[in-house]
């Protein structure tokens, strides 16, 4: 069975990186060298698999050629009513 996102924040932090790499036409590998990061983790970031530092989602932006902001904005915390996954 495949892991769950942890949370609705993440899933959708996912969705907009792995929407703007497709944009690029970049692959997770491509995405990884470019971010510094490992490409199974860019995996487990585009599944919401991942809580990712504010360092993290800085180099994704920058690799993704966005303004951070466009990756979180309208985020909702897990602790907020409806926003997390059980």
């Amino acid at each position: 069975m495949a892991k769950q996102p942890i949370s609705d924040a993440a899933q959708t932090f996912g969705a907009r990186v792995r929407a703007r790499r497709n944009e690029l036409g970049k692959s997770q590998e491509r995405l990884a060298d470019d971010s510094g990061m490992h490409w199974t983790f860019i995996g487990q970031v585009e599944r919401g698999q991942r809580n990712v530092s504010l360092h993290n989602i800085l180099k994704l932006a920058e690799a993704l050629g966005v303004d951070a902001a466009e990756l979180v904005r309208g985020l909702k915390s897990p602790g907020e009513a409806g926003s997390s996954k059980d």
